[in-house]
């Protein structure tokens, strides 16, 4: 596995070795010793999760406040999408900044999500089947978003909101700059 930090402290992108021949391939897509010997020790994922969406749908930017906080392994299976990693630690040096990663069945890249990163994406193919693991069990109480919409954030989605198709949960979600962050950066 190769692991490349980004330009968020704490967020990485992994890439699976993989092994090709005449029937496909094979590759380990997670190993718990590479992780915490080379992504992030001390992370036990809890709780595997699945999501199917078409093109055009934009889902996020969602996070579990503390308590319930959670690190985030995601990748996607079938289809692409631009994945977005958006940090909310209070005090980090890339508050407010984001980092945005094409994942896609074909590229076989994974992005890691430290607690405290909001997250999101927009699918670019028919159809894009996303897994990700997280360390915390899901608490509906805990659901958190900043707004998809917000233009102080600088995103450069791969199409026009206006077009997309958004939950109207994620249409509520505040922008940035009206947001208290429960999260604090160590």
């Amino acid at each position: 596995m190769t692991v490349t930090e980004t330009s968020i402290p704490g967020v990485k992108i992994l890439e699976p070795r993989l092994f090709p021949d005449g029937r496909g391939y094979f590759c380990e897509t997670y190993s718990q010793r590479d992780f915490e010997a080379k992504v992030a020790p001390g992370i036990i994922f809890v709780q595997d999760n699945e999501s199917r969406s078409r093109r055009g749908v934009v889902r996020g930017l969602h996070f579990q406040a503390p308590p319930f906080a959670q690190a985030k392994l995601v990748r996607v299976v079938e289809g692409r999408i631009v994945d977005i990693a958006l940090d909310i630690r209070v005090g980090s040096p890339t508050y407010g900044r984001h980092v945005a990663v094409e994942l896609s069945a074909d590229n076989h890249r994974q992005l890691f999500l430290p607690a405290g990163i909001a997250h999101g994406f927009a699918v670019l193919s028919e159809w894009a089947t996303f897994l990700y693991k997280v360390d915390n069990f899901y608490a509906p109480q805990a659901d958190g978003g900043i707004s998809v919409t917000d233009p102080l954030l600088g995103i450069e989605w791969p199409f026009s909101l206006s077009e997309a198709i958004l939950s109207d949960k994620d249409l509520r979600h505040p922008v940035l700059s009206q947001f208290t962050s429960p999260f604090k950066y160590e």
